[in-house]
């Protein structure tokens, strides 16, 4: 397009619905608005909105525009948050993502970061998709589970999530303790929905417990810790954040074969950054086996 100005302020437009809306958002007078609208309309021959009393309204042909817009002004957001990156200073946007598992260790271990660095501003983003670093999603992802393998990412070991099988007080209370492999059959147990789950903690539970006796499953590991505490089964927690968590009793101690390992993974174009190698520093003093 020869002028980009023209489309970027159709997509404000079409965002968000008037004139006035899109020039405070460009910080332009409205009739520059305006004049763009209809040179671009001009220019195309086809009419991207329809007016109205209320505001303007995309017709077809310009939620067809916008959707390409959209997509182009989140692209060159990406590229200029990863251009700011290679500044010298710690500061800026810090944008952080881990399982939403992760957030009740990370958090407080950011806040901390952030003390230190108080011009930075930071982003966590938590969920159980795989943010995209190549396209400056984030600037570091902290990965539980086997190596990250993407490419063009710089992958380093974190720690090593020590991991136990725990069930509440009142659990215990109503249905004992198992004290053999063969007692398993006989308790509730809490597991994923999903059988073929990558994390080592579950491969050993679809080994070692009779499916039928996974009674409560969800592939939200928020909703397998909430029904846990709640008393449905024993599942599997952190070591650290079971100690903090006066009513869960340990069943089995964590075990080798159900750690789980995290990384510290970054794009190679930001990997030499200030603030990610500030906050790759930070994490790697301030975390350890007995955090998770």
């Amino acid at each position: 397009m020869e002028n980009w100005d023209e489309v970027r302020t159709a997509f404000q437009v079409a965002r968000l619905g008037t004139v006035s809306g899109a020039a405070e958002a460009l910080g332009v007078h409205h009739a520059t608005v305006i004049r763009h609208i209809d040179a671009l309309e001009a220019r195309l021959g086809v009419k991207l909105f329809q007016r109205h009393a209320r505001g303007y309204n995309a017709t077809e042909a310009g939620k067809d525009l916008m959707r390409v817009a959209e997509a182009t002004d989140d692209q060159f957001g990406q590229l200029l948050s990863r251009i700011k990156g290679h500044g010298t200073d710690v500061s800026g946007d810090l944008v952080v993502t881990s399982l939403m598992m992760l957030s009740r260790q990370i958090a407080p271990i950011l806040a901390a970061f952030q003390e230190e660095h108080p011009d930075v501003t930071v982003r966590y983003l938590t969920g159980d998709r795989l943010f995209r670093l190549e396209y400056g999603e984030a600037h570091v992802a902290l990965r539980a589970g086997p190596s990250p393998d993407q490419p063009d990412n710089v992958v380093q070991m974190l720690t090593e999530q020590a991991v136990g099988l725990y069930a509440t007080r009142a659990y215990v209370a109503k249905h004992g303790l198992p004290h053999t492999p063969q007692d398993y059959a006989r308790h509730r147990f809490i597991g994923p929905e999903d059988i073929d789950s990558r994390a080592p903690y579950f491969r050993w539970l679809r080994d070692a417990v009779p499916r039928e006796k996974v009674v409560f499953r969800s592939d939200d590991f928020r909703a397998l810790h909430h029904a846990l505490i709640a008393g449905a089964g024993i599942g599997f927690a952190g070591r650290s954040e079971a100690a903090q968590t006066p009513e869960l009793v340990e069943v089995a101690p964590p075990r080798a074969e159900w750690s789980s390992s995290l990384w510290i993974v970054t794009h190679v174009d930001l990997h030499r950054t200030n603030k990610v190698q500030a906050l790759v520093r930070f994490l790697k003093a301030n975390v350890t086996a007995e955090s998770f």
